[in-house]
């Protein structure tokens, strides 16, 4: 546990310059983005009303009311987050690949470190959900501050209900934010397993060479192929199973990729990975 706390610490502090860019990107984006938005509406409100003599009752009846949609679903809260999502993705395969490619093939150290070899793979898989669970929980802190904001430039007789509990209004968040514990476990449970096959699948490409890029091209089909069997079984026996029913066969499978993705990268660490 010891090694493994001191190599997740290690794996964080590496990204943590970028990561920090990455969030002061988004809350400088989000922030300016809440207010460019409210007085661009609010600029649209006052000529509208002032063209037509329309009072806020009659505007409000002819265009309806603002909606906290109008920000969310506006480039300056989109792109920032689309381009943490992408650096993320990058750095899914750049935090394996650069111990191997960097300054002095790094991999070798660690790989001679005095522990398990698949603590590394744990370090690095639980850096990445940490990172992403982190931009997770900023982004709903500062949704509440961009609440305050719109609220302190449109009045609130302009503005339809919105709270920060009720993400069903958001649609782009729904895969973002769940409603529920079990939502939770289950879009992150799946993140999680998504990175963990992609690790393993480096692992392979790294321990075979050039035809390791089609065992692991193959590995991934394969797991994502066991990964919804249940779904397709369920579809093409026309719904035949129950919605509990099809939700414990498809955590039975979860287990098995996320499980034989673990114990191939153990195996491949141990055997095929050579000092």
């Amino acid at each position: 546990m010891k090694n493994y706390l001191k190599l997740l610490n290690f794996e964080v502090n590496r990204f943590f310059k970028l990561y920090l860019t990455l969030i002061g990107l988004i809350i400088v984006s989000q922030v300016i983005g809440a207010i460019v938005v409210s007085k661009g509406y609010m600029n649209g409100v006052d000529q509208v009303m002032y063209k037509k003599q329309l009072s806020m009752s009659q505007y409000i009846k002819d265009y309806g009311l603002f909606s906290f949609d109008h920000f969310v679903i506006s480039e300056w809260f989109l792109l920032p987050i689309f381009f943490s999502i992408a650096m993320l993705m990058i750095y899914v395969f750049f935090i394996w690949y650069r111990d191997w490619f960097g300054k002095n093939t790094f991999i070798y150290r660690l790989l001679m470190l005095p522990t398990e070899r698949i603590t590394i793979y744990f370090s690095k898989l639980t850096t990445i959900m940490l990172l992403v669970l982190g931009l997770v929980a900023l982004q709903m802190v500062l949704i509440s501050i961009e609440m305050q904001i719109v609220n302190s430039i449109i009045p609130t007789d302009l503005q339809s209900h919105f709270s920060i509990y009720d993400f069903d209004s958001l649609e782009v968040l729904d895969w973002v934010y769940p409603n529920t514990l079990t939502e939770f476990f289950l879009i992150y449970g799946v993140g999680l397993i998504f990175v963990a096959v992609l690790f393993t699948a480096i692992l392979i490409e790294r321990s075979y060479g050039l035809k390791g890029i089609f065992i692991a091209i193959v590995y991934g089909m394969l797991s994502f192929g066991v990964f919804i069997a249940p779904l397709l079984l369920n579809a093409f026996s026309s719904g035949y199973f129950y919605s509990l029913e099809v939700f414990l066969m498809e955590l039975v499978m979860s287990i098995i990729v996320l499980g034989s993705a673990i114990w191939i990268a153990n195996h491949l660490l141990k055997y095929k990975i050579r000092v």
